[in-house]
């Protein structure tokens, strides 16, 4: 739907507030650093960057491999035999690699690229060419700078100084049994790593990823582009904000960790420590929640007492579990509208909604956006678009090999992401039937007809209800946030519909109401709730089809004019299938439910006032390393702050006193300039709240990105 703006809070079903306490004004990400976040393992344990000590263990790689070439190594047979292969000039390029290796500059041993090839079983070859003659060299297939054609990549393999992401030589293996019903899709992807790892090893490594303003597909594109592995080697649990410093557990296959620690200072608001072998890797969902630091600055009240009692209040009362704007996306075509396309089975509008120009977004995008759907030029476009546009690119390259198959272009988008659009209409629906529950029946007490895990179902009985499966795990859209507090729960109990007996018991409070995420195995409640969800999805929902053309007017000038058509299409049915594509329907969907009320866990606030906003109000894992490792965090530090030009003031750091009382904490040593108020707040949330909707019951205000905006100016 054309915008002029994102979603707003009231438009995604989020309105109500589960005190009627006044809040007061503070800004929120005035900083990143003022969003600080630990992912909490399964285990209960608070992952933290702490060391960068390697593991004990050791991995040993066959000798063979281990040696780089000798200087007088005779490689002319191989070399001529290569040229028949490849020609000329990828003969000369590997001859020049050879001699820079043979020269033992190990560190300036840079990957070679050789020319496009378009023939898959001609590049089989080539792989195959490697492993037999050079097996300290590894090679692997990347896209050409043009972003159509493929090419083949050669570099120093790991065990002979660098390059390879797998401790040996020897090309990845290929994914196997693709098509077998043993594969599954929420597996770790893990044929980059090495084939002689030593068996008293565990086969993965598990890391601590630290990260600042990076989302994590970012941070570990970067990390893997260095290593030469692919963004899908890595698995974790959940993905983290952007706009924050974090920290969260890492797997990648077979990778040794001295190759992985080397590369800290060379990264940019990113670190790695914490290394330890583990025989599983990581997927979505294996995180018990996230323990969060927030601060917000500006803070202004017309006392503190309201302050107080207001920060109190959120301890005691908590708040509406909404899905957080983050949900549905940053831009001007919420992710639940493209969600809508895919459920009425519109795949032509689906993929208009994702490629078409929008408001808000950077003006050279939406150029190519514009000249795109004037022209139709697939190869200009994917040469123009950045590479952070997954879904566009995906689609892109899909219609550029079958065109006009919108439905197969659609599925050319990571399972991960095409699967969000749907999940983002589920939780819009959830938000709405959240807030008609509120309005209608209020947060005192439970009421006849609702929905709450069943106390009385044995452990036996709990359903494991897969509401987002999962496979990929590895990329993410320009405007979606899959932050991990996003990610649904994995298992869940049973659940039952309060009847009059239950209430006379006083079985159940507010606390244990829930509500379903639409599917085929999700219950609705027996009251007036339910209806919400299917008045929901009949609503008419408004595509448009944008045209454009020239325009002379009286005075001589010619106009660029755009129109946008309105065209109405049918409601969504929460029971039925609209087309065969299982994955793009509810009805064929599980479901799950979501629980409609949140406490905020180990809940600690304190006040403090500050003169210098350049400061860090908050210690961040750096900041603690850098107090009890001087030398080795300050070393790491260094290199990012030339990195942070959006703020330039590098990140000093005071401690947090654990309290939950009210203390003024002043931070700066200016005498002259004002002194402001800020809270701090520390509280540990389960996966899939989002702390944005704690803050707003604080607050009682907007967390929109453009509503925070207008506070900091």
């Amino acid at each position: 739907m054309a915008r002029s703006s994102s979603l707003s809070e009231a438009e995604a079903g989020v309105s109500c507030f589960a005190s009627t306490l006044p809040g007061f004004r503070g800004v929120l990400k005035h900083r990143y650093s003022d969003f600080i976040v630990h992912e909490v393992a399964r285990d209960g344990t608070l992952v933290q960057l702490t060391s960068f000590d390697l593991p004990t263990e050791c991995v040993d790689v066959k000798e063979e491999e281990k040696a780089a070439p000798s200087a007088d190594a005779d490689h002319s047979q191989a070399l001529e035999s290569f040229r028949a292969l490849c020609g000329d000039a990828d003969c000369e390029a590997l001859r020049g690699l050879l001699e820079r290796v043979a020269a033992g500059g190990d560190n300036d041993v840079s990957p070679v690229i050789l020319s496009p090839d378009a023939d898959k079983a001609h590049r089989s070859e080539v792989h195959n060419f490697f492993k037999k003659n050079f097996k300290f060299l590894v090679t692997d297939t990347v896209e050409h700078s043009d972003g159509v054609q493929r090419c083949i990549r050669m570099r120093l393999g790991s065990g002979a100084g660098g390059g390879r992401g797998g401790g040996g030589g020897g090309r990845g293996r290929k994914r196997k049994n693709m098509g077998a019903s043993d594969w599954r899709d929420d597996r770790p992807f893990d044929s980059r790593g090495s084939s002689n790892w030593s068996d008293h090893v565990g086969k993965f490594l598990r890391f601590h990823l630290y990260k600042e303003n990076k989302d994590t597909q970012e941070a570990l594109g970067v990390i893997g582009k260095m290593l030469g592995l692919q963004p899908r080697s890595f698995g974790f649990a959940g993905t983290k904000d952007k706009r924050a410093v974090t920290s969260q557990q890492v797997t990648v296959f077979k990778v040794p960790a001295n190759r992985l620690a080397a590369l800290n200072n060379r990264l940019f608001g990113i670190k790695v420590g914490n290394f330890c072998y583990v025989k599983e890797g990581l997927v979505l969902g294996q995180l018990m929640g996230n323990r969060f630091t927030i601060t917000l600055r500006g803070v202004i009240a017309e006392s503190e007492d309201v302050i107080k009692a207001a920060a109190d209040g959120l301890g005691k009362n908590g708040f509406i579990n909404y899905y957080g704007l983050q949900r549905f996306g940053s831009g001007s075509v919420p992710t639940h509208l493209v969600g809508a396309a895919l459920l009425r089975g519109e795949w032509k509008a689906a993929v208009n909604l994702i490629l078409d120009p929008r408001e808000g977004e950077r003006d050279d995008i939406n150029e190519q956006r514009k000249h795109y759907k004037e022209h139709g030029d697939i190869d200009k476009a994917l040469r123009n678009f950045p590479r952070h546009l997954v879904a566009e690119r995906a689609i892109l390259q899909c219609l550029k090999k079958c065109p006009g198959n919108y439905l197969q272009a659609l599925k050319g988008i990571p399972r991960t992401l095409r699967m969000m659009y749907v999940h983002s209409y589920q939780s819009y629906l959830w938000n709405h039937a959240a807030t008609m529950r509120v309005e209608k029946y209020g947060i005192s007490q439970v009421v006849e007809g609702d929905l709450v895990y069943n106390k009385e179902s044995p452990p036996e009985e709990s359903t494991s209800v897969d509401i987002a499966e999962t496979d990929d795990g590895h990329t993410n859209s320009s405007e979606i946030d899959l932050c991990s507090e996003a990610q649904p729960e994995e298992t869940i109990q049973s659940v039952k519909i309060v009847d009059s007996g239950d209430l006379l018991k006083g079985t159940y409070t507010f606390d244990d109401v829930v509500l379903p995420l639409p599917g085929s195995q999700a219950i609705f409640p027996g009251n007036a709730v339910a209806e919400i969800y299917h008045e929901m999805a009949k609503k008419v929902i408004f595509m448009i089809e944008m045209t454009s053309f020239s325009v002379k007017f009286c005075d001589n000038e010619w106009k660029y004019i755009e129109i946008w058509f309105f065209f109405c299409q049918d409601g969504i049915s929460l029971t039925e299938n609209a087309h065969g594509v299982k994955e793009f329907s509810i009805a064929s969907m599980k479901g799950g439910y979501r629980r409609l009320f949140q406490r905020p866990i180990d809940f600690q606030w304190e006040l403090m006032t500050y003169t210098d906003e350049s400061l860090s109000l908050a210690e961040t894992d750096l900041d603690v390393l850098s107090r009890t490792k001087p030398k080795e965090a300050n070393d790491l530090v260094t290199s990012d702050q030339a990195q942070d030009k959006l703020e330039e003031a590098s990140d000093t750091s005071m401690p947090t006193n654990g309290s939950g009382s009210l203390e003024n904490k002043p931070t700066g040593n200016s005498d002259t300039s004002p002194r402001k108020l800020a809270i701090k707040l520390a509280f540990t949330l389960p996966a899939s709240c989002y702390a944005t909707m704690a803050i707003r019951e604080l607050l009682k205000t907007s967390t929109s990105v453009a509503y925070q905006k207008t506070l900091s100016c």
